[in-house]
């Protein structure tokens, strides 16, 4: 019997269920994948009635809104940690370090970070969705913005470090896009790293053992090359 449709279940428990909806979708997609995420299954799985899911959640959209919401909440403390270990004076060290965090939450959490993409499947309008993806872009927008300004003023690289042939990069050569834009286009360009590493097309194409070296070349493409 499901016991959240009983008469006088505790209050406290039924309203513990919305969240073990939550945290029994998060295990199944990190298990079985986007797929196996059915309104029956994570009910069943929960221990409760397939009707039960609607109290709290009328469409499967908003089930799997709410599932995606938590993975955006784990990379978003996965980013942030990876910042904050960074000196908060160096901008790119700042981006390097988020980047490696995101491409390593897309390596070890594959079914929660193809969910939280999948905008066909989500209500990103509701539950809170777009209030906790859109402040990690807010912050890749304002280091891409520091690392230019740091640019601009003229920390680029010394003439001794760049080939006699005068081949340094000038001011043209820097980004000339806004920091949205270029922010945009450097999250895209981690997306693609991450999903075609993942199909390991990126290994067949590249013969890179490590995404690494793809990471460093995707920051200098739209940043310009790091100071040495």
């Amino acid at each position: 019997m499901d016991r959240t449709n009983a008469p006088g279940a505790p209050e406290q428990e039924d309203g513990g269920l919305r969240a073990r909806l939550v945290t029994v979708g998060a295990e199944l997609v990190a298990a079985e994948g986007v797929q196996a995420l059915t309104l029956r299954e994570i009910a069943r799985r929960a221990g409760v009635s397939h009707g039960a899911p609607r109290r709290y959640f009328p469409t499967h959209l908003s089930l799997l809104s709410a599932i995606a919401r938590r993975g955006f909440e784990e990379l978003s403390e996965h980013l942030a940690a990876e910042a904050d270990a960074q000196p908060q004076s160096n901008p790119r060290a700042q981006l390097l370090g988020m980047a490696r965090a995101y491409l390593d939450f897309a390596r070890t959490h594959p079914g929660m970070y193809e969910l939280m993409f999948r905008h066909d499947l989500l209500e990103s309008g509701h539950l809170g969705l777009r209030e906790t993806s859109l402040p990690m872009f807010t912050t890749l927008v304002d280091l891409v913005a520091r690392v230019r300004s740091r640019s601009e003023a003229g920390t680029r690289p010394t003439v001794g470090t760049w080939p006699t042939t005068d081949t340094r990069p000038t001011t043209d050569t820097y980004p000339s896009a806004e920091p949205q834009s270029v922010a945009g286009a450097l999250w895209a360009n981690l997306h693609g790293i991450a999903q075609l590493w993942s199909w390991g097309a990126l290994q067949l194409a590249t013969g890179a053992g490590d995404v690494e070296p793809l990471l460093r070349a995707a920051l200098d493409a739209h940043l310009g090359p790091a100071p040495r």
